[in-house]
């Protein structure tokens, strides 16, 4: 062991503080510089460095798993879902603006309130994709006939990987007084078969939110069957259209469920 091995062996530092390793760098690099050449010396102080800063750099890695700012498991922020909103009813001209296809038309007053085109056929549906603030936002109107509503809506949820919660659908409803909305954040099918061939294709899930509006009861002895297929008459109509524009779609996006089903539930039923 020559003299200037036996100084590096004896100064090699004991303590992993920072602090410790600077001084007894700054130390050896004055007995390096008085014992050695200048060759051996940059040699033996390129060798310190680097045992240096590798020591350092792993103390930093244990102690600080990321560079600040940098986002890790723990604060990765949460991914952002789409919202869908489906409106059911029967497909074609045939049943246009028919008491079973008010969900449709909801969806064409979203439509034209958002600026969401929705011209393209995806899903076996007329589907639409805009947003409202911060949030996507997909509207749809299954192609499938109402009774297999639920091939679309369940091709959607599965392709974008939609949370049930996230997933609002519109559809008639003879047990409420025409033009009466009502929004709950889940429940049964009531008998309305798109609802049933929804919950099925979501694997029997019912924890899904939708939005019910009034058709009304059929008069006299009519059965319900031909009287969802009946169209409405000038007056309702233009007293539906004043509620499709309830803007309950955006409200729901920005402020809630619990807001929003406040704000449907309490409105009074029109008078037709």
């Amino acid at each position: 062991m020559n003299i200037t091995t036996g100084i590096l062996s004896s100064l090699r530092p004991l303590s992993s503080h920072s602090s410790t390793l600077i001084k007894f760098n700054r130390c050896n690099q004055f007995l390096i510089s008085s014992f050695t050449s200048s060759y051996e010396t940059k040699k033996l102080q390129s060798n310190w460095n680097s045992t240096f800063w590798r020591s350092n750099s792993m103390r930093s890695s244990s102690a600080s798993p990321s560079v600040a700012g940098e986002p890790t498991e723990d604060n990765k922020p949460p991914k952002q879902y789409p919202w869908l909103i489906v409106g059911l009813g029967n497909p074609g001209k045939l049943y246009n603006r028919t008491r079973h296809n008010v969900g449709f038309e909801m969806v064409d007053a979203i439509a034209e309130a958002e600026g969401i085109s929705l011209s393209s056929v995806s899903f076996k549906a007329l589907f639409g994709k805009g947003s409202i603030g911060n949030t996507t936002l997909l509207l749809a109107k299954p192609q499938t006939f109402m009774n297999v509503s639920g091939e679309s809506v369940g091709a959607i949820v599965s392709f974008y990987k939609i949370p049930p919660k996230q997933v609002l659908v519109i559809y008639d409803d003879l047990d409420l007084p025409f033009g009466k909305l009502r929004l709950l954040p889940k429940g049964g099918h009531g008998g309305h078969n798109g609802m049933k061939s929804v919950i099925n294709h979501l694997k029997g899930s019912r924890d899904f939110p939708r939005l019910r509006i009034g058709i009304g009861r059929p008069p006299g002895k009519m059965e319900a069957a031909s009287y969802v297929l009946r169209r409405f008459n000038k007056q309702e109509s233009e007293e539906l259209d004043f509620t499709f524009q309830t803007g309950i779609v955006r409200m729901l996006l920005l402020q809630g469920l619990d807001k929003s089903a406040t704000f449907v539930n309490s409105q009074k039923p029109l008078k037709v």
